[in-house]
């Protein structure tokens, strides 16, 4: 395979604490300014609520709260992240939404043992870009409810 025909993952870049984690653009309906967030009773802790988004009442995620990061203020760059997985519409509420960017394919790698890790059971891959390491996300497991 030449250069020309290298697979590639369109992805959007985002911030929690120091690390960049990425989420692949299909599953991304849109990002979000931080908006009123409705308490729900007797949710998990790391759901923060809903939202009405256009009609639609979607139920948000604290990222930061769901890996056991330290929860910080929310500043002018907090976003809230729109993805379906299965039909199911959730916000990420998340530090900041840096980019949209092609990760080769094959500059991906399987995610490496990470011992005491709260979040390594999130992540499907790690690519190495440059500088950069990205964290990619295993949707379906941040979305099960199952701890």
């Amino acid at each position: 395979m030449n250069a020309l025909e290298q697979e590639y993952l369109k992805v959007i870049v985002f911030q929690l604490a120091d690390k960049e984690y990425a989420i692949p653009v299909s599953n991304v309906q849109g990002i979000e300014k931080l908006m009123h967030i409705t308490r729900v009773p007797k949710t998990q802790r790391y759901v923060k609520g809903v939202i009405n988004l256009r009609g639609v009442v979607t139920p948000i995620i604290d990222l930061r709260e769901r890996f056991n990061i330290p929860i910080s203020v929310n500043e002018e760059s907090t976003r809230i992240i729109i993805i379906t997985l299965d039909e199911m519409e959730v916000g990420f509420v998340v530090d900041s939404a840096n980019d949209v960017i092609d990760i080769p394919v094959n500059s991906i790698e399987q995610q490496p043992e990470i011992v005491g890790s709260n979040e390594e059971e999130f992540i499907s891959g790690v690519a190495k870009l440059d500088r950069r390491l990205l964290i990619l996300l295993h949707l379906d497991k941040v979305l099960n409810p199952v701890e």
